[in-house]
């Protein structure tokens, strides 16, 4: 794995040892002498994480740090402050400016080997959920940067996993003034509480008692439930070679005792905004990637799904020997509801016609939006005696049950005309399986509509 690190000190020769350090691990570094510069680099996107000196004369670390992490543009990425400073009010003030990680003068080389492979992990996953953001912009979703920059963190639902109730109780009694906070006292349980309670953070003592705390911690990364879910570690002071362990197999971040109060909020505060974060970019790429397949007012999947995943149905079917059905439906006369009651009633018909689709079919049916007021529901392992049963008591109960208009005050009779499909043999094709229901539906109408056919082989 590699990354753009940008070094920024006004200092050469801490650059020089800096740049020397992290291209011997093979990163690609960048540097900068001053804080304006750096700014600039990171509004062209030059970078994947920043080591950032806190003493400059022109601008400060904590002010660079405090604009790259309240600007859209650059927030999400992580910023490890460099300092002589090692006192706990200082790192508090380095985390409310948003700083990602902390390393003291004088620099170990190997945590800060640990901590930017660490943090550029993170980058990348990151990266990848923002580029597919993106392109979800272009389909009308709302991108979640302002919303993440504005976040304090604050309310999250925190779970504390530590034996020594001397310990925990004084954790606790800290974060309840800004979280909701449970305990498991019990590490063999941990990762079950933490699996099913849809956390925000997990916080592990490495001093559990009969218990290795560090595969507590690769355990919940193994898992699907939790493998997102932020990490902060409780060390002693002399612990640096269980840190970097830790930092290597997906701790986020650490805190030494002796505990102070402001800098575990301030710790726990940044966690739960990168969380929140992160998950608020999932939930955008699943919407965009619902908003990809699915049709906007019925909720059926669209047109350009069916036609991908109906080969699919079809190559299954052919090499299990199973059958496969394909129903295309028309309401009739649709136009004449448009004409006659409005755009708008013909949408709530269009909506309440696919919800009764969805109540007729199977979970392994596929049902569609074709396009205007055709539909398409496609029905493996079903021949064309069973998909025509099902076809006529579909058009029975549409035609006997008129459908809501104008917030349920009118109501307008509605039929429907099927054409079927079945598949035929080992040379079919989806393509051919979906134009004989098309032909099937053609006869429907031409015959008079409100009724089933299937097609003629």
């Amino acid at each position: 794995m590699t990354a753009r690190v940008l070094v920024v000190d006004d200092v050469a020769a801490n650059v020089k040892l800096l740049e020397a350090r992290l291209s011997a691990e093979y990163f690609d570094v960048v540097t900068a002498m001053s804080g304006q510069e750096a700014l600039a680099i990171c509004e062209r996107a030059e970078c994947d994480l920043i080591l950032l000196d806190v003493m400059m004369p022109d601008m400060d670390g904590f002010e660079v740090c405090r604009r790259l992490k309240t600007n859209p543009a650059t927030h999400h990425i992580p910023v490890v402050m460099v300092t002589a400073l090692d006192q706990p009010s200082d790192r508090v003030r380095g985390l409310e400016a948003g700083a990602d990680d902390f390393l003291t003068k004088p620099i170990s080389e190997l945590a800060l080997i640990a901590r930017v492979r660490s943090l550029a992990r993170l980058k990348m996953v990151t990266d990848e959920l923002r580029m597919r953001v993106l392109t979800s912009r272009d389909i009308g979703i709302e991108s979640p940067e302002r919303e993440a920059v504005a976040d304090t963190g604050r309310n999250g639902r925190i779970l504390i996993v530590d034996d020594r109730p001397a310990s925990y109780e004084r954790i606790a009694a800290v974060l309840t003034k800004e979280h909701d906070v449970e305990i498991e006292a019990d590490p063999n349980q941990a990762v079950f509480h933490a699996a099913d309670g849809n956390y925000d953070l997990l916080i592990v003592s490495l001093g559990l008692e009969n218990f290795d705390a560090l595969r507590l911690c690769s355990q919940v990364r193994s898992l699907d439930r939790t493998r997102n879910l932020p990490i902060l570690a409780i060390t002693e002071p002399d612990n640096s070679a269980r840190m970097v362990r830790g930092l290597e197999i997906g701790v986020n971040d650490f805190l030494i005792r002796p505990i102070d109060k402001n800098e575990l909020l301030a710790r726990a505060r940044s966690q739960v905004r990168k969380r929140r974060y992160t998950e608020r970019l999932r939930d955008n790429v699943q919407m965009s990637i619902e908003m990809a397949i699915t049709d906007a007012l019925t909720g059926l999947f669209n047109r350009r799904y069916m036609e991908s995943h109906l080969g699919t149905l079809v190559e299954q079917a052919i090499a299990r020997g199973k059958p496969l059905a394909a129903l295309v439906i028309d309401i009739d006369y649709f136009k004449s509801i448009n004409d006659s009651y409005g755009h708008d009633a013909g949408d709530d018909v269009l909506r309440d016609f696919a919800l009764r689709i969805k109540r007729s079919i199977r979970g392994i049916d596929l049902a569609c939006r074709y396009g205007g007021e055709e539909f398409v529901i496609v029905m493996p392992e079903t021949d064309m005696t069973v998909a025509a049963m099902v076809a006529e008591r579909l058009r029975r109960r549409i035609a006997a049950e008129p459908f809501a208009i104008d917030q349920s005050k009118r109501s307008v009779p509605v039929t429907i005309s099927i054409g079927i499909a079945s598949l035929r043999g080992k040379e079919d094709t989806a393509a051919a399986v979906l134009k004989r229901a098309d032909q099937a539906l053609y006869r429907a109408k031409r015959d008079g509509r409100n009724r089933v056919v299937p097609d003629a082989a």
